[in-house]
């Protein structure tokens, strides 16, 4: 596959115009919008937000997960990670645990009702996220995830690349 050549026909991806660097946002900020929708429906169901599923997102990606490792996951701060998760424990969806070696530390871990609602937000998503890998094919997926990785910001490709290797309970 030639490098240099776009999508939209044989543009070099060294030069982009203005214009087309506008379309990618404007495609990102839609997919967004669309990758977002079905989760949407269903939290608002239940009375929570976005937050609320990163929050559940990432406990199930990496059960045990401190407060403080969620918390630069998140990059939030205390206060709004600290409403989110009262409300996900008081619901019963989230279970905090006192740390073994730090008494200090508080370990989250999804409770039954917490997996189940992680399960229908993520296989709304997989569902979209699958179509779109079909109808796009392996070598645009593959770009996809570069570019994607591109613009992470260092410390978030290494929180990432981290999750994506099964680790991520820091």
């Amino acid at each position: 596959m030639d490098k240099g050549a776009g999508a939209g026909g044989g543009e070099t991806l060294l030069f982009l115009t203005d214009e087309q660097l506008r379309q990618g946002i404007e495609a990102v900020f839609f997919a967004y919008r669309g990758f977002t929708a079905d989760p949407d429906r269903i939290l608002e169901a239940k009375g929570y937000g976005r937050a609320h599923h990163r929050a559940v997102h990432f406990i199930h990606r990496a059960p045990g997960t401190t407060v403080n490792n969620l918390l630069s996951i998140l990059g939030v701060t205390k206060q709004s990670l600290n409403r989110v998760l009262r409300a996900l424990i008081e619901d019963g969806l989230v279970e905090s645990r006192i740390g073994r070696e730090d008494k200090r530390e508080r370990h989250l871990y999804l409770t039954q009702r917490g997996e189940d609602l992680e399960r229908a937000l993520s296989d709304a998503q997989r569902a979209r996220m699958r179509a779109a890998y079909r109808a796009a094919g392996p070598a645009a997926v593959a770009g996809f995830r570069q570019v994607l990785e591109a613009m992470m910001d260092p410390e978030q490709r290494s929180q990432y690349l981290s999750l994506r290797e099964g680790g991520g309970n820091g």
